[in-house]
């Protein structure tokens, strides 16, 4: 169907214009932390507000008020979550977990592999695209806790106090 009524073009463009100018406003309050995706909550967070966004701007039945309470709520868990992982360690471990070291000094940590079902060539392709062209030369690759990879070159190791939480 290319068109129902006006009205609900008018009211499309009146709530999501609302519904937008909200989610700039509960952002700025929250911080830049909301949109950060530094670990799998912040990702569904993210995630989570773009779905809200278009519920609002293509259902009828949820009202700017409501939308608004759905940021707001979604705001305020994400606050209260970063601040309890910012003060508890378990907390944080359980929540982002903790990066993982899959290669160290060229060497592959086949159990960390097999672990966190990556394969050898996920991290020979993240190595190429660091600009390494030879796996000796990589000191270290580190599944984040975002799920990023990380590659550290051997001669960038230096006293690998950037390892100190990683598992191996």
């Amino acid at each position: 169907m290319w068109f129902e009524s006006l009205t609900s073009v008018a009211r499309t463009l009146l709530i999501g214009s609302a519904a937008y100018a909200s989610l700039i406003i509960v952002l700025r309050v929250a911080g830049k932390r909301s949109l950060s995706q530094l670990n799998a909550f912040d990702f569904v967070v993210t995630v989570a507000i773009g779905s809200t966004l278009s519920t609002i701007l293509l259902d009828s039945k949820v009202t700017w008020a409501v939308g608004t309470a759905a940021f707001l709520t979604l705001a305020a868990l994400q606050f209260l979550l970063a601040l309890i992982t910012s003060r508890l360690g378990r907390a944080k471990r359980l929540v982002a977990g903790r990066p993982v070291l899959l290669l160290k000094n060229g060497l592959y940590e086949e159990r960390a592999l097999r672990k966190t079902r990556l394969t050898r060539e996920d991290v020979m392709q993240k190595i190429r695209n660091s600009g390494i062209g030879d796996v000796s030369s990589a000191g270290a690759v580190v599944l984040e806790a975002d799920g990023r990879l990380s590659v550290i070159s051997t001669d960038k190791m230096g006293d690998e106090s950037a390892l100190s939480d990683v598992r191996s």
